[in-house]
């Protein structure tokens, strides 16, 4: 069977990762403490190179985007923790036979170094980032690029398990994947068709998986 997960605020928390990067960059730099509003405000939706050129100069710093950028890269990726039952989780899963794959929105390098830096990246059989396939999700072709990187195709069927209600449960189910939306504490968004399975955390949705195949 084909697992798929989103990887920010699925299986990782990036909220709570960005906040504490922002909180030592804007130490570091000796900038109003007030400045990390800023960057979260800039960042916290999505991250790529281009947005360091705004934020610089918002900021006044003299670095150039290319070199903040990769500050940011190395910085957040530290700063970046797993939920509780994870990397367990995910070990179990891969025991018990499952195909376990990344479907995430994002540059490269930036997802590349969380998955290196959380120690997620051995857990899957394929890694699928939306730079390097040229698909976002919601598309279907992102998770088609998904499934192939596992080794499964599409066809074949699988889960999607995110947070994110229109890229990862809506696209996953156009896509014809089954669905577990990981809510934490949120209520579904109307005008969406639902998710198969609504669980609180992302432990709740691996253990789910694990029942399926006992």
């Amino acid at each position: 069977m084909l697992a798929l997960f989103d990887l920010d605020n699925t299986l990782i928390d990036r909220r709570a990762g960005l906040e504490r990067w922002a909180r030592g960059f804007v130490r570091s730099r000796s900038v109003p403490r007030e400045a990390e509003v800023v960057i979260f405000d800039q960042l916290h939706e999505r991250a790529h190179p281009e947005d360091f050129v705004h934020l610089g100069a918002t900021l006044g710093l003299s670095d150039e985007p290319g070199d903040l950028w990769h500050e940011y890269v190395d910085g957040v990726a530290r700063s970046m923790r797993c939920f509780p039952g994870v990397q367990e989780g995910l070990d179990a899963l891969r025991g018990a036979g499952w195909s376990l794959g990344v479907a995430t929105n994002g540059a490269v390098d930036i997802q590349r170094a969380k998955l290196e830096a959380t120690g997620l990246a051995p857990l899957f059989d394929g890694i699928c980032i939306s730079e390097a396939v040229g698909a976002r999700k919601p598309e279907r072709r992102h998770f088609e690029a998904a499934a192939a990187a596992c080794g499964v195709p599409l066809s074949a069927g699988g889960w999607m398990v995110g947070d994110n209600p229109a890229t990862d449960i809506g696209g996953a189910t156009a896509a014809g994947l089954r669905t577990v939306w990981v809510a934490t504490g949120r209520e579904w968004t109307d005008g969406l068709r639902k998710p198969d399975v609504v669980v609180q955390h992302v432990a709740e949705a691996i253990e789910l998986l694990r029942e399926l195949t006992v």
